[in-house]
């Protein structure tokens, strides 16, 4: 089972205001689908945009094979660089 570690779109649609999760789910499975685990979340909204990442988890997945969205990827570089 290949794993992807993307965004998953949540929020409130009548008002047009969205945040993210930050989720292991697997390759085949859609973006709103099933989740393996939550690593963290994005939220676009904020000036500047907030966001956090369980590193530990994050690392643990990507070491047993998972892959990044790049998104995820740009935070996941951010976030090595302000630590």
């Amino acid at each position: 089972m290949e794993v992807m570690i993307r965004m998953q779109k949540f929020g409130d649609p009548a008002q047009k205001t969205y945040n993210f999760r930050i989720v292991a789910i697997p390759k085949c499975k859609p973006r709103d689908g099933r989740v393996l685990e939550i690593l963290g979340h994005y939220d676009p909204a904020k000036k500047p945009a907030q966001y956090k990442l369980d590193m530990p988890k994050l690392e643990k997945w990507l070491k047993n094979g998972a892959q990044m969205s790049d998104t995820v990827r740009s935070l996941y570089n951010k976030n090595k660089k302000n630590k």
